[in-house]
């Protein structure tokens, strides 16, 4: 029986092994930043605002949680955070800049806060999350080294906060 977490979210409703299954996460996903976008203009955020929180963290979870993670949306684990700002994040953006960085790790938390609101996810999950993206010192020093790279660098920088899962 799956892990009841209030009448709407079910921890196992985000867990997927076949393409059709990950289909279903998707489209559950959707609804969910859907919910979330909701709940951010009705605490009186900006339309425009919600919509960039939104934004980011459907990058995060979808693009890089589902896609490339594998990795269940809504039963965080410790350290994906920190791997996704200081790695995922600065290898798959053309341009990667601490200011959009940042913007990101603000819709992840925003997301985070939203999901603890509803009682999905712990006071201790919520707070390894935060304390990720608060590390913006160290992202901006992985952003540094990757600009700065030549040659056979990649290697060696990568080994510091590896990519993979």
């Amino acid at each position: 029986m799956p892990e009841s977490i209030n009448s709407e979210i079910e921890h196992d409703d985000f867990e997927f092994d076949t393409i059709d299954e990950e289909l279903l996460v998707d489209q559950r996903c959707q609804q969910l930043l859907n919910r979330f976008y909701l709940f951010l203009q009705q605490k009186g955020m900006a339309a425009e605002l919600a919509s960039e929180m939104a934004f980011s963290a459907d990058l995060y979870l979808r693009d890089y949680l589902i896609d490339f993670g594998r990795q269940n949306v809504v039963r965080p684990q410790p350290g994906i955070v920190r791997k996704f700002a200081a790695s995922w994040f600065i290898t798959h953006t053309l341009d990667p800049e601490l200011t959009m960085l940042k913007q990101h790790l603000l819709g992840i938390l925003e997301f985070y806060r939203y999901l603890r609101h509803q009682h999905v996810i712990s006071g201790d999950e919520l707070a390894f999350i935060e304390k990720e993206a608060a590390e913006t010192d160290f992202y901006k020093s992985r952003i540094d080294g990757f600009m700065g790279i030549t040659g056979d660098g990649f290697v060696a920088w990568d080994q510091k906060c590896p990519v993979k899962f």
